[in-house]
């Protein structure tokens, strides 16, 4: 009998080299990352030919336009999140998945990796798109103060996302249910509740709300936070997931 880290146990990396196995190997994972980068820079590049130089919404606050196409790519990037987990609950391959590793907090933990991984590489290739769009169409003083801050949040918005939707998704057990509940309510479902009196005080700090401040420039008046305490704010609902969807995972059957 072996113990410890000899022959006898799997590799710490093991979990996680077979995620990525099942990514690259399944058209609908591998496909989505590069849907999102496409819309999210796409947009905005044909946003900002189209209306960059006319629509003062864009220009007043240089953010706007350039993270415009945020507002359509973030939903390949909720996917994404989703199926990462959720099409082994709608498959049945989960329990597969977890006779391979018997440790249910160790897969989960290669799961979220991998999601953390994939979220920050579309993060990086989205905000490159967006900002070389907008240098070659509009312009945009790259020193102009919170530029810096804005677009390292922007590149942040994306991981954090991708990890709250996949810990929900786990939390929710059911493919069909976070990708009906999930991808409505960010793409339009928060932006509403911001619209409603009595309910826009308390939806800024809705996650995506609270994100998505953090990568704007100009201060708001109707936000009672900083912009870095936005980042803060969406991570923390993070966290709070991928706690909740942890203890689901090592506590209900497969």
């Amino acid at each position: 009998m072996t113990t410890g880290t000899g022959t006898g146990t799997a590799p710490a990396t093991r979990p996680l080299r077979a995620e990525w196995a099942k990514f690259t190997s399944l058209r609908p994972l591998w496909t989505t990352p590069l849907l999102a980068v496409a819309l999210g820079a796409g947009i905005t590049a044909a946003v900002q030919i189209a209306y960059g130089r006319t629509d003062h919404s864009l220009s007043d606050d240089p953010m706007e336009g350039l993270g415009y196409g945020l507002n359509f790519g973030q939903v390949a990037v909720v996917c994404l999140g989703i199926l990462l987990i959720g099409q082994e609950y709608a498959s049945g391959t989960l329990a597969a998945s977890l006779a391979a590793v018997p440790d249910r907090a160790r897969l989960l933990r290669a799961k979220l990796l991998l999601g953390a991984g994939l979220g920050l590489a579309v993060g990086l290739a989205t905000v490159a798109g967006q900002l070389a769009a907008t240098l070659a169409t509009v312009g945009l003083d790259l020193g102009t103060p919170g530029l810096g801050r804005a677009l390292a949040a922007a590149v942040l918005y994306h991981p954090l996302l991708l990890l709250l939707c996949l810990s929900l998704t786990t939390a929710l057990r059911n493919q069909t249910a976070a990708l009906g509940l999930l991808s409505p309510l960010f793409f339009l479902g928060t932006t509403a509740l911001t619209a409603i009196p009595g309910l826009r005080e308390a939806a800024v700090y809705l996650p995506d709300r609270a994100g998505r401040y953090a990568l704007l420039l100009a201060d708001s008046p109707d936000v009672p936070f900083g912009h870095l305490t936005g980042l803060l704010l969406m991570a923390a609902w993070t966290a709070a997931a991928t706690l909740l969807g942890r203890h689901v995972l090592l506590h209900h059957d497969a």
